[in-house]
Protein backbone atom coordinates (compact mmCIF):
# COMPACT_ATOMS: atom_id res chain seq x y z
CA UNK A 1 0.00 0.00 0.00
CA UNK A 2 1.43 3.67 -1.06
CA UNK A 3 0.57 5.60 1.92
CA UNK A 4 1.54 8.47 -0.19
CA UNK A 5 -1.95 8.09 -1.90
CA UNK A 6 -3.57 8.18 0.97
CA UNK A 7 -5.40 11.55 2.77
CA UNK A 8 -5.39 12.72 6.27
CA UNK A 9 -8.78 10.65 7.55
CA UNK A 10 -6.96 7.74 5.80
CA UNK A 11 -4.11 7.67 7.59
CA UNK A 12 -5.57 8.24 10.87
CA UNK A 13 -8.21 5.55 10.59
CA UNK A 14 -5.03 3.26 9.37
CA UNK A 15 -2.60 4.95 12.82
CA UNK A 16 -6.10 4.13 14.81
CA UNK A 17 -6.28 0.85 13.80
CA UNK A 18 -3.09 -0.01 14.08
CA UNK A 19 -2.94 1.27 17.90
CA UNK A 20 -6.58 -0.62 18.14
CA UNK A 21 -4.36 -3.96 17.07
CA UNK A 22 -1.33 -3.26 19.67
CA UNK A 23 -3.97 -3.20 22.37
CA UNK A 24 -5.28 -6.62 21.53
CA UNK A 25 -1.77 -8.14 21.01
CA UNK A 26 -0.75 -6.95 24.49
CA UNK A 27 -4.04 -8.22 25.95
CA UNK A 28 -4.54 -11.14 24.74
CA UNK A 29 -0.78 -12.54 25.72
CA UNK A 30 -1.68 -11.09 29.22
CA UNK A 31 -4.91 -12.72 29.12
CA UNK A 32 -3.72 -16.03 27.20
CA UNK A 33 -1.04 -16.57 30.50
CA UNK A 34 -3.46 -16.29 33.02
CA UNK A 35 -5.59 -19.13 31.32
CA UNK A 36 -2.47 -20.78 31.24
CA UNK A 37 -2.09 -20.73 34.75
CA UNK A 38 -5.25 -20.51 36.24
CA UNK A 39 -4.74 -21.50 39.46
CA UNK A 40 -7.15 -19.02 41.52
CA UNK A 41 -10.30 -18.45 39.49
CA UNK A 42 -11.82 -16.24 41.81
CA UNK A 43 -8.93 -13.64 41.67
CA UNK A 44 -8.09 -14.12 37.79
CA UNK A 45 -11.66 -13.41 36.61
CA UNK A 46 -12.13 -10.13 38.39
CA UNK A 47 -8.37 -9.40 36.91
CA UNK A 48 -9.21 -10.81 32.98
CA UNK A 49 -12.62 -8.20 33.25
CA UNK A 50 -10.01 -5.37 34.26
CA UNK A 51 -7.48 -5.76 31.68
CA UNK A 52 -10.35 -6.27 29.03
CA UNK A 53 -11.17 -2.67 29.50
CA UNK A 54 -8.42 -0.90 27.42
CA UNK A 55 -9.22 -3.17 24.27
CA UNK A 56 -13.24 -2.69 25.14
CA UNK A 57 -12.56 1.41 25.31
CA UNK A 58 -10.35 0.88 21.94
CA UNK A 59 -12.77 -1.16 20.08
CA UNK A 60 -15.87 1.73 21.05
CA UNK A 61 -13.41 4.14 20.16
CA UNK A 62 -12.55 3.00 16.83
CA UNK A 63 -15.77 2.40 16.19
CA UNK A 64 -16.84 6.03 16.53
CA UNK A 65 -14.12 7.21 14.55
CA UNK A 66 -15.39 5.31 11.47
CA UNK A 67 -18.90 6.65 11.88
CA UNK A 68 -17.47 9.61 12.02
CA UNK A 69 -20.80 11.83 11.24
CA UNK A 70 -22.80 9.24 13.71
CA UNK A 71 -26.17 10.99 15.77
CA UNK A 72 -25.90 12.24 18.76
CA UNK A 73 -27.19 9.33 20.04
CA UNK A 74 -24.99 7.27 18.88
CA UNK A 75 -22.32 8.94 20.08
CA UNK A 76 -24.05 8.59 23.38
CA UNK A 77 -24.42 4.73 23.34
CA UNK A 78 -20.85 4.30 22.66
CA UNK A 79 -20.19 6.66 25.19
CA UNK A 80 -22.74 4.73 28.01
CA UNK A 81 -20.54 1.44 26.91
CA UNK A 82 -17.40 3.12 28.25
CA UNK A 83 -18.52 3.84 31.11
CA UNK A 84 -20.68 0.75 32.10
CA UNK A 85 -17.58 -1.03 32.08
CA UNK A 86 -15.48 1.03 33.73
CA UNK A 87 -18.27 0.55 36.25
CA UNK A 88 -18.26 -3.18 36.50
CA UNK A 89 -14.61 -3.16 36.47
CA UNK A 90 -14.36 -0.86 39.59
CA UNK A 91 -16.49 -3.44 41.75
CA UNK A 92 -14.19 -6.03 40.38
CA UNK A 93 -11.59 -4.11 41.73
CA UNK A 94 -12.88 -4.10 44.87
CA UNK A 95 -13.85 -7.90 44.69
CA UNK A 96 -9.95 -8.36 43.95
CA UNK A 97 -8.92 -6.81 46.70
CA UNK A 98 -11.04 -8.54 48.79
CA UNK A 99 -9.85 -11.51 47.89
CA UNK A 100 -6.57 -10.89 48.26
CA UNK A 101 -7.41 -10.34 52.49
CA UNK A 102 -9.24 -13.59 52.16
CA UNK A 103 -12.81 -11.66 52.90
CA UNK A 104 -15.84 -13.08 51.88
CA UNK A 105 -18.85 -10.55 52.87
CA UNK A 106 -21.61 -13.61 51.42
CA UNK A 107 -19.88 -16.03 53.92
CA UNK A 108 -19.20 -13.61 56.50
CA UNK A 109 -15.70 -13.72 57.05
CA UNK A 110 -13.74 -11.06 58.13
CA UNK A 111 -10.07 -12.26 58.83
CA UNK A 112 -9.73 -11.41 63.08
CA UNK A 113 -6.38 -9.62 62.46
CA UNK A 114 -8.40 -6.82 60.23
CA UNK A 115 -10.91 -6.56 62.70
CA UNK A 116 -12.04 -3.20 64.62
CA UNK A 117 -9.36 -0.77 62.29
CA UNK A 118 -10.48 2.43 62.64
CA UNK A 119 -11.57 4.06 59.50
CA UNK A 120 -11.99 7.98 59.38
CA UNK A 121 -14.39 9.51 56.92
CA UNK A 122 -13.44 13.01 54.99
CA UNK A 123 -16.08 15.65 54.33
CA UNK A 124 -18.31 15.41 52.82
CA UNK A 125 -18.90 11.76 53.98
CA UNK A 126 -19.02 13.06 57.72
CA UNK A 127 -22.43 14.12 56.81
CA UNK A 128 -23.59 10.83 56.86
CA UNK A 129 -21.33 8.54 58.83
CA UNK A 130 -19.71 8.99 61.75
CA UNK A 131 -15.95 10.46 61.04
CA UNK A 132 -14.24 7.10 62.80
CA UNK A 133 -15.66 3.97 62.35
CA UNK A 134 -14.48 0.76 63.40
CA UNK A 135 -14.19 -2.07 60.96
CA UNK A 136 -16.25 -5.20 61.05
CA UNK A 137 -18.62 -7.00 58.28
CA UNK A 138 -21.17 -4.40 58.45
CA UNK A 139 -18.56 -1.52 57.23
CA UNK A 140 -16.90 -3.82 54.71
CA UNK A 141 -20.53 -4.60 53.42
CA UNK A 142 -21.33 -1.10 53.04
CA UNK A 143 -18.23 -0.25 51.09
CA UNK A 144 -18.84 -3.26 48.83
CA UNK A 145 -22.51 -1.48 48.43
CA UNK A 146 -20.79 1.75 47.55
CA UNK A 147 -19.04 0.08 45.04
CA UNK A 148 -21.83 -1.86 43.58
CA UNK A 149 -24.57 1.01 43.18
CA UNK A 150 -22.53 2.75 40.40
CA UNK A 151 -22.85 -1.03 38.67
CA UNK A 152 -26.54 -0.18 39.04
CA UNK A 153 -26.72 3.48 38.54
CA UNK A 154 -24.40 4.01 35.79
CA UNK A 155 -26.44 1.41 32.88
CA UNK A 156 -29.94 2.75 34.16
CA UNK A 157 -28.83 6.12 33.56
CA UNK A 158 -27.18 5.45 29.94
CA UNK A 159 -30.26 4.05 29.02
CA UNK A 160 -32.72 6.62 30.36
CA UNK A 161 -30.44 9.10 28.89
CA UNK A 162 -30.48 7.89 25.28
CA UNK A 163 -34.09 6.74 25.15
CA UNK A 164 -34.62 10.43 26.09
CA UNK A 165 -32.22 11.48 23.28
CA UNK A 166 -33.98 9.63 20.80
CA UNK A 167 -37.00 10.98 21.67
CA UNK A 168 -36.42 14.31 21.25
CA UNK A 169 -36.68 15.16 25.17
CA UNK A 170 -33.47 15.56 26.10
CA UNK A 171 -33.09 19.75 27.79
CA UNK A 172 -29.78 20.78 28.99
CA UNK A 173 -31.34 21.11 32.89
CA UNK A 174 -32.06 17.41 32.32
CA UNK A 175 -28.23 16.59 30.63
CA UNK A 176 -26.93 18.46 33.82
CA UNK A 177 -28.81 15.99 36.13
CA UNK A 178 -27.67 13.23 35.04
CA UNK A 179 -23.77 14.22 35.15
CA UNK A 180 -24.28 15.23 38.92
CA UNK A 181 -26.44 12.15 39.39
CA UNK A 182 -23.44 9.80 37.68
CA UNK A 183 -20.59 12.06 39.49
CA UNK A 184 -21.92 11.55 42.95
CA UNK A 185 -22.18 7.69 42.08
CA UNK A 186 -18.99 7.30 41.02
CA UNK A 187 -16.89 9.82 43.50
CA UNK A 188 -18.71 7.37 45.77
CA UNK A 189 -17.63 4.18 44.69
CA UNK A 190 -13.70 5.56 44.37
CA UNK A 191 -13.94 7.05 47.84
CA UNK A 192 -14.80 3.56 49.04
CA UNK A 193 -11.54 2.04 47.13
CA UNK A 194 -9.40 4.28 48.42
CA UNK A 195 -10.67 4.41 52.25
CA UNK A 196 -10.42 0.27 51.67
CA UNK A 197 -6.69 1.07 49.84
CA UNK A 198 -5.24 3.34 52.89
CA UNK A 199 -6.73 0.81 55.72
CA UNK A 200 -5.05 -2.05 54.33
CA UNK A 201 -2.38 -0.44 52.48
CA UNK A 202 0.40 -2.73 54.33
CA UNK A 203 -1.40 -5.84 54.07
CA UNK A 204 -1.80 -5.25 50.08
CA UNK A 205 1.61 -4.18 49.38
CA UNK A 206 2.66 -7.74 47.96
CA UNK A 207 0.09 -7.77 45.74
CA UNK A 208 1.11 -3.66 44.51
CA UNK A 209 -2.62 -1.82 44.81
CA UNK A 210 -2.02 1.23 43.66
CA UNK A 211 -0.22 0.22 40.15
CA UNK A 212 -3.44 -2.13 39.48
CA UNK A 213 -5.49 0.91 40.22
CA UNK A 214 -3.50 3.55 38.01
CA UNK A 215 -4.36 1.08 35.27
CA UNK A 216 -8.20 1.88 35.82
CA UNK A 217 -7.53 5.84 37.19
CA UNK A 218 -5.67 6.28 34.37
CA UNK A 219 -7.56 4.92 31.66
CA UNK A 220 -10.58 6.92 33.21
CA UNK A 221 -9.20 10.26 34.17
CA UNK A 222 -6.96 10.87 30.50
CA UNK A 223 -10.89 9.78 28.89
CA UNK A 224 -12.51 12.40 30.86
CA UNK A 225 -9.88 15.48 31.18
CA UNK A 226 -8.77 15.37 27.35
CA UNK A 227 -12.75 15.64 26.55
CA UNK A 228 -13.26 18.86 29.31
CA UNK A 229 -10.24 20.45 27.23
CA UNK A 230 -11.23 19.54 24.27
CA UNK A 231 -14.78 20.88 24.62
CA UNK A 232 -12.93 24.13 26.31
CA UNK A 233 -10.67 24.60 22.72
CA UNK A 234 -14.32 24.33 20.33
CA UNK A 235 -15.97 26.77 23.05
CA UNK A 236 -13.39 29.50 22.92
CA UNK A 237 -13.15 28.90 18.82
CA UNK A 238 -9.57 27.19 18.74
CA UNK A 239 -10.93 23.80 17.81
CA UNK A 240 -12.73 24.41 14.35
CA UNK A 241 -14.07 22.62 11.64
CA UNK A 242 -13.38 22.92 8.27
CA UNK A 243 -15.88 21.25 6.55
CA UNK A 244 -19.25 21.90 5.92
CA UNK A 245 -20.84 18.45 6.51
CA UNK A 246 -18.98 18.20 9.59
CA UNK A 247 -19.60 20.03 12.34
CA UNK A 248 -16.99 20.89 15.45
CA UNK A 249 -18.91 18.32 18.01
CA UNK A 250 -18.27 15.62 15.38
CA UNK A 251 -14.78 17.03 15.44
CA UNK A 252 -14.32 16.92 18.95
CA UNK A 253 -15.50 13.35 18.89
CA UNK A 254 -13.03 12.19 16.27
CA UNK A 255 -10.14 14.04 18.03
CA UNK A 256 -11.23 12.18 21.44
CA UNK A 257 -11.37 8.66 19.77
CA UNK A 258 -7.74 8.80 18.22
CA UNK A 259 -6.10 10.02 21.57
CA UNK A 260 -8.49 6.65 23.63
CA UNK A 261 -7.07 4.64 20.56
CA UNK A 262 -3.76 5.79 20.92
CA UNK A 263 -3.55 5.70 24.69
CA UNK A 264 -4.70 2.19 24.85
CA UNK A 265 -1.81 0.83 23.60
CA UNK A 266 -0.64 2.58 26.65
CA UNK A 267 -2.26 1.19 29.23
CA UNK A 268 -2.87 -2.52 27.71
CA UNK A 269 1.45 -2.37 28.59
CA UNK A 270 1.54 -1.21 31.49
CA UNK A 271 -1.05 -4.11 32.85
CA UNK A 272 1.20 -6.49 31.93
CA UNK A 273 3.37 -4.80 34.76
CA UNK A 274 0.21 -4.49 37.52
CA UNK A 275 -1.59 -7.54 36.65
CA UNK A 276 1.42 -9.96 35.99
CA UNK A 277 1.06 -13.66 36.11
CA UNK A 278 3.76 -14.16 38.44
CA UNK A 279 1.79 -14.95 41.15
CA UNK A 280 0.17 -18.02 39.70
CA UNK A 281 2.39 -19.20 37.70
CA UNK A 282 4.78 -19.76 40.48
CA UNK A 283 7.54 -17.36 39.53
CA UNK A 284 7.23 -15.35 42.48
CA UNK A 285 7.42 -18.40 44.66
CA UNK A 286 11.00 -19.11 43.26
CA UNK A 287 12.06 -16.23 43.76
CA UNK A 288 10.91 -15.62 47.14
CA UNK A 289 12.87 -18.89 48.09
CA UNK A 290 16.16 -17.81 46.20
CA UNK A 291 16.36 -15.13 48.10
CA UNK A 292 16.13 -16.52 51.11
CA UNK A 293 19.00 -19.10 49.96
CA UNK A 294 20.92 -16.03 49.03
Amino acid sequence: MDLSTLDRGQITVFGSAFCVMLTMHFTVQLLSQHLFYWKNPKEQKAIIIIILMAPIYAVDSFIGLLDIQGSKAFFMFLDAVKECYEALVIAKFMALMYSYLNISISKNIVPDGIKGREIHHSFPMTLFQPRTVRLDHHVLKLLKYWTWQFVVIRPTCSILMITLQVLGMYPSWLSWTFTIILNISVSLALYSLVVFYHVFDKELAPHKPLAKFMCIKGIVFFCFWQGVVLEILAAVGILKSHHFWLDVEHIEEAIQNVLVCMEMVVFSVLQQYAYHVAPYSGEAESKMKLKKYD
